[in-house]
Order: C-alpha cells, then sequence, then structure tokens
C-alpha cells in the first residue's frame, strides 16, 4: 500500500514517513550499516522483539491523553498489522507487537490521519512526556499541568537539539504536591506551584531508576511557567555537550550531574544561554482544547449485585474538581486490554463522557468527566466489557514490564508472576483490594522498566544457579520504597534474591507482617522502623536453592523448562560507527541545517551546523582510535591530536570554532556563517580523510 504518500495532509509526518520508507530500503539493499539502521528506526518507535523477525512499535501519547477518536484509529492500525492486542506502558505510551517492519512507514502513516505518531517514543530523545493521569481534574492542583506538558512535547518533537543524544531523556508534569507524576526520578520533573499569583513549577534535575536508581535535585524551588521550555532547551543542550555517550550504562543524566555536581550544572546551563532561541516561552493556555462532555440522557439500569457495585464506587471513582462530575479508573490488568473492548469503551465514553481517556503511570484507564448521574450505567456497561474489577490504583493493581514476553533484556516473567500476586492478593488478602499505601510493582530485569526500585514492595527477575549448575529463574526482592510528596522519594533496599516460584510465599511473608506490627504507620514508614535486616532474616529461608524441586524450574506463564537468554537491548546495544558512514551523515546534517535556514529557523540550522562539526571531528579521531566518550571530549581532542600538531590547519582552535553556538544570539547573520563554517571545516576533514587512506 503505497497511498500514505498521498493521504498524510502534514508534509513534516510526510517525509518523516517517507524517509522511513527509504531508510528501510537502503537496508535491505545493503546500502546502511545494521547499528545505523537500528538508531533510526529506534527514533521512529521501533523496537526489536525477543522474537526474530518483528517489532514493537511504541505509541507515543504525550501525557497519557488519547480521544475516543484515536483509541479507534490505534485498535485498527493493531487490527491491520499486529494482533489485536494492546498494552499500556508506565510512561502513558501504548504499544503493539509483532509487527513487520516493511509495513511501519503505512502504519505511521495511518496513526498520522488522527495527530498520532510514533516519532521519538524510543532512542535516544526525549521520550513521552509523562503527567499525573489526574490534570486537569485534579482536586488538590493549583491549576492544570495538561497544556503545559503539551506546549514541551510539541516544542521538542523532532527538535535537532535533542535527536541524538548520548541517552533517552525523561520529563514528567506533577499536577499537586501529591507528585503523582513522580518527578523525582526523572531527568527533569515539574511540580504545579503558584506564588504570589503567578503559575510556575517546582524543578527537579537528574533522577532516574535503572540498576542504579538517583533521586533528582532541586534544581527551582519555583520557576515561572513561561522559563520552563527555555529551561530544558538549556539542559538538553549541556546534556548533549557533556553527557557520557559511548559507556551507554553511564549515559543518563544521573551520572552527568554526578560527576560535575549541582554548583558545577548551573554554570555550564548559564553558558547556554545565548544560544537558547527565547528567553521567555509562555504557553497560551486558552488555545489548549476546551473539554466537551456528550449531552446524553441517563439510561436507566438495573444493577445485578448491588455489594459488588458499591465495592467498585469505593476503589475505583475518582473525585473531579468540576461539580457534578467524577471519573472513573478502569483496572487494566497488567496494561493490555484488546481492540474489541477498546473500540466499545471508545464508543462509550464518546457518548456519553468528553470523548477522551488519561493513561495512567500504572498502565490502568482514566475516564474524566463522568456525570454523578450516569455513574450506575458506566458500571453496567464497563461490566459487559469485563472493566469492573475493583481496586484501581490499590495494592491488587500490580504493575509490569512485558518482561520475558517480548522484551530482549528480560531476565524472568514479569507478567506471569504478577498475575499471580494479584491472585493471592485478590483471594487471600482481600482488604488490600482498598488499601492505596501499598505499591507493588515487577521489573524483568535491572533496567526498572516496571519501575519496581521505587515500590514499597518490589520484584527484579533474576536467575539463580544450583550446585549443580542448573539455572532457575528468580526475583530479586526489594523493599521500603515509596513516593513521599512533593519531589521526595525513597528507593527500595534490595533484601533477599529467592527462586520465582517462592515469590508468592515472599509476599504472604511481608503482608503477614506488615498486619501484624505496622501499627498504622505507612510502609514505607513500618520498613524504615524495622531495616533491611530484619526483612532478610524472615525470608532468608527462601533463598535456599539446595531443595528445588521441578516445578522451580519453569518460570510463571510457562510450560517449559527456564532457559535464561538475553539478547541485545535496543536501548543498551553497541552503535559501531564507520568513518564513512559519519561523514555522510555530516553531509545530511549541512543539508538540514541548510534547509532550516531556509525556512528561517536559525536556532535549529545553527544546532545541525554545529552538530556536522562534531560528527566531522568524530569521524577522524574514531579513524585514530581515540574515544568519543561525549561532545565536549571530542571538541577538545580534535585539538590536540590534529589542529595543535599541525595536522589540520584552521584559522583558529576548533573549540573556538565549534563553540561559537554558545556565545552568540541565534540570529540569521550567525546561522549563515555558520553554516558557511561547517561546510568548510567538512571540506577540510574530508580532504585529510582522503589523503589518508592514500597513504594507508
Amino acid at each position: 500500500m503505497q497511498s500514505f504518500r498521498t493521504e498524510i495532509e502534514n508534509p513534516v509526518v510526510a517525509k518523516d514517513i517517507i524517509d522511513l520508507e527509504a531508510k528501510i530500503k537502503q537496508f535491505n539493499d545493503g546500502k546502511l550499516d545494521e547499528e545505523k539502521f537500528r538508531s533510526l528506526r529506534l527514533a521512529r518507535g521501533i523496537y526489536g522483539q525477543r522474537q526474530p523477525g518483528v517489532q514493537m512499535i511504541r505509541i507515543k501519547l504525550p501525557y497519557g491523553k488519547v480521544t475516543s477518536t484515536q483509541l479507534k484509529r490505534i485498535c485498527d492500525v493493531s487490527e491491520e498489522y499486529s494482533t489485536g492486542r494492546l498494552h499500556i506502558t508506565t510512561r502513558q505510551d501504548i504499544q503493539i507487537h509483532y509487527v513487520d517492519i516493511e509495513r511501519t512507514p503505512e502504519l505511521w502513516a495511518q496513526l498520522a490521519k488522527d495527530d498520532i505518531t510514533i516519532r521519538e517514543a524510543c532512542g535516544n530523545a526525549v521520550r513521552n512526556i509523562t503527567a499525573s493521569e489526574t490534570a486537569g481534574i485534579d482536586v488538590d492542583e493549583p491549576f492544570d499541568v495538561s497544556p503545559y506538558a503539551h506546549a514541551m512535547f510539541q516544542y521538542f518533537l523532532r527538535n535537532p537539539i535533542s535527536q541524538e543524544m548520548g541517552r533517552k531523556f525523561k520529563v514528567s508534569f506533577s499536577s499537586s504536591d501529591t507528585d503523582t507524576g513522580l518527578s523525582y526520578m526523572h531527568d527533569l520533573g515539574f511540580i504545579a506551584k503558584i506564588e504570589n499569583g503567578v503559575r510556575g513549577f517546582k524543578v527537579l534535575l537528574a533522577g532516574g531508576l535503572g540498576s542504579q536508581p538517583r533521586h533528582a535535585e532541586e534544581l527551582y524551588t519555583f520557576l515561572e511557567a513561561d522559563k520552563i521550555i527555555p529551561l530544558m532547551d538549556g539542559v538538553i543542550r549541556v546534556f548533549d555537550r557533556y553527557g557520557e555517550r559511548k559507556s551507554r550504562a553511564k549515559a543518563r543524566m544521573k551520572f552527568l550531574l554526578k560527576d560535575i555536581g549541582l554548583d558545577g550544572f548551573r554554570a555550564l546551563l548559564e553558558e547556554e544561554q545565548n544560544a537558547i532561541p527565547q528567553d521567555s516561552f509562555p504557553v497560551d493556555v486558552d488555545a489548549y482544547p476546551k473539554v466537551k462532555v456528550a449531552n446524553a440522557k441517563v439510561p436507566e439500569v438495573a444493577i445485578k449485585n448491588t455489594e459488588a457495585f458499591q465495592q467498585w464506587k469505593s476503589t475505583n471513582l475518582v473525585p473531579q474538581k468540576q461539580q457534578g462530575y467524577v471519573a472513573i479508573g478502569i483496572k487494566v490488568k497488567l496494561g493490555d486490554f484488546y481492540i474489541e473492548e477498546a473500540r466499545q469503551l471508545a464508543d462509550l465514553v464518546d457518548a456519553y463522557a468528553a470523548g477522551e481517556f488519561r493513561l495512567s503511570l500504572r498502565q490502568n484507564i482514566l475516564i474524566p468527566y463522568v456525570k454523578e448521574e450516569l455513574v450506575p450505567f458506566f458500571y453496567t456497561e464497563l461490566e459487559k466489557l469485563g472493566f469492573v474489577e475493583a481496586g484501581y490504583n490499590k495494592a491488587s493493581d500490580i504493575t509490569a514490564c512485558p518482561g520475558t514476553d517480548t522484551c530482549n533484556l528480560g531476565i524472568a516473567s514479569s507478567t506471569g508472576i504478577a498475575a499471580e500476586l494479584e491472585r493471592v492478593i485478590t483471594a487471600e488478602y482481600p482488604q488490600y483490594i482498598n488499601n492505596k499505601d501499598v505499591v507493588i510493582k515487577i521489573s524483568g530485569c535491572m533496567n526498572a522498566c516496571g519501575q519496581h526500585n521505587m515500590a514499597n514492595i518490589g520484584f527484579q527477575g533474576m536467575s539463580v544457579r544450583t550446585k549443580d549448575k542448573l539455572v532457575a529463574p528468580a526475583l530479586q526482592v526489594l523493599l521500603g520504597g515509596g513516593n513521599l510528596g512533593d519531589g521526595n522519594g525513597v528507593f527500595a533496599d534490595k533484601v533477599v534474591k529467592v527462586p520465582s516460584k517462592r515469590g508468592p510465599e515472599a509476599l504472604r511473608l511481608i503482608l503477614n507482617d506488615f498486619d501484624a506490627n505496622a501499627n498504622g504507620q505507612s510502609f514505607t514508614e513500618y520498613y524504615k522502623e524495622k531495616g533491611e535486616h530484619y526483612f532478610y532474616d524472615f525470608l532468608k529461608h527462601l533463598t535456599d536453592v539446595d531443595n528445588l524441586t521441578q516445578e522451580d524450574f519453569i518460570d510463571w506463564g510457562n510450560t517449559e523448562r527456564y532457559e535464561k537468554a538475553i539478547g541485545v537491548g535496543e536501548c543498551a546495544g553497541v552503535v559501531i560507527d564507520l568513518i564513512a558512514t559519519l561523514l555522510f551523515e555530516s553531509e545530511e546534517k549541512i543539508e538540514n541545517a541548510a534547509a532550516a535556514l531556509e525556512d528561517k529557523k536559525w536556532s535549529a540550522s545553527i544546532f545541525h551546523s554545529y552538530s556536522a562539526m562534531v560528527n566531522s571531528a568524530k569521524a577522524l579521531l574514531t579513524a585514530q582510535n581515540t574515544k568519543t566518550n561525549t561532545h565536549i571530549s571530542i571538541i577538545k581532542d580534535f585539538d590536540t591530536h590534529f589542529v595543535s600538531n599541525g595536522l589540520i590547519k584552521l584559522q583558529t582552535s576548533f573549540e573556538e570554532l565549534a563553540l561559537q553556538i554558545k556565545s552568540n544570539k541565534p540570529t540569521q547573520e550567525f546561522a549563515e556563517a555558520y553554516l558557511k563554517d561547517s561546510k568548510v571545516f567538512l571540506e577540510v576533514v574530508q580532504k585529510f580523510r582522503e589523503k589518508e587512506l592514500e597513504e594507508a
């Protein structure tokens, strides 16, 4: 199907999709390096699966907002190109699986018809900007953060400064001090505040999870709302220039801040101020789409099971600041739902609510703007779809990543154990269906896509080896993490590692002790009082691997014997740079700079020119086997290895040439001059490389 070439109204999106089609062809024809192609497709939301020959597509839904029309479009795409299953992620995206990469341009074009993108949903870019799912209706919010999250998404989508960073960059918005956006574990976290009648945000910097979780540091107690986009522009520039690039395990913002400190980061941020296009970026809140609630008659319904209805109301209704309305929380088990139900849900919300949903960080669905008198009707309709399980955002609502189901990095099944733990809680601890204090999260590996290390009770997929060198699936048990509010949080301690089949027993022991000894404390308070050794002592007996049975070698949700098989993670793979490829990329970047200049996008043109210079320098340093870990080291090392010793003659040092970007405002005059400098520098590098090859 090639009709997508003429069906896309937005020429920018059309170019993106046609470029993707061309790159796929280049790769198939052997004209594009595999690792370069991997980087390119990741930036287009196309992610390799554990299963060979098929891809996962991540659909980017800023701050979790999706309209009924968009949801139906996603259903159509899933039916045509995937399996009909939709998976909600912990970053408020939707993922579909088992997609043929040859069909991804068509798929993207179909999504684009309803203003849905997959651009920068993966890769080393600004990932999906998340927010409290209650934004706009939160009874505690000083204002709706949605317009600000949306403006930030629009500003950085396709922005040249964030296309080729050393690592991904994650941003969140919290609608109130409760911090349901989890600002403390993000590269940049924003918490809504009002001071002296002025809207603004508390700003946190350089948090993160993974194998080495780090609490974000407070960058601003209060920053006016019109300053947050210029701030992030500067933060991205610093991260892009000084962040690690070669060692992927150390390439996140949290490691840069650890190395240079907050004061050092502030100093580098100050140096970037000239390059930032705007000192202030006011967000037109009035232009943000207005809510339109359907004016429908209230149908008469009969509730069959009033007890179940009351239980559901007590756990799944969310108060709304707009009088006469509530929001309905749908507990989506493991974040998975299917297109048949999704289409009917979209029709229901379109006809009787506001035609929009919010996907949550806990992989659920929130329906805002439900009239209070329509609650019984919604219950009966949701019941038909299997969407009335009680316990929305409660202890029985367990978060889990896909794990070994589809992910290359999965070590043990996270979905299988999550389903079993939910069964245990529902059957044996029914009181926890109402408990919003205890949070349980599971990840299939150390990368923490399931956010296990910030949970009260977390499990991480691992493996254990017996004396006979037999390998069984295992779970690292983590305890004591939690969100304390207003940008403060605690990361969980690793307490014990147990065979996976003993995970439910570990949970039972923990909950039994919490019930007996918490004395009204929250789980984080209870854990802090008891201490890590207390829990280690009563869980230690579960760690013994000398008495494993055959069942212990079969992971949850599987029937075959466990085999540890870890692929190369798409977000953690090592990139192999070829000199010719790098120089070709520099030519492309200069073309992009010229195109941006023609479009009068001075800042974009300047950054493309800068990127071309650094890329060209990187090519020669790579040829010499010199480390190219950061942009700033490339700039300095190029002077050391080529300019200072006279191998390459420039009118000034390369550092002075390249870093003009920091000392000049983004004007037309500078953009034109800087592009010329970049072209001349590439020509010098290409001639040097040609001579080098001739003499080799």
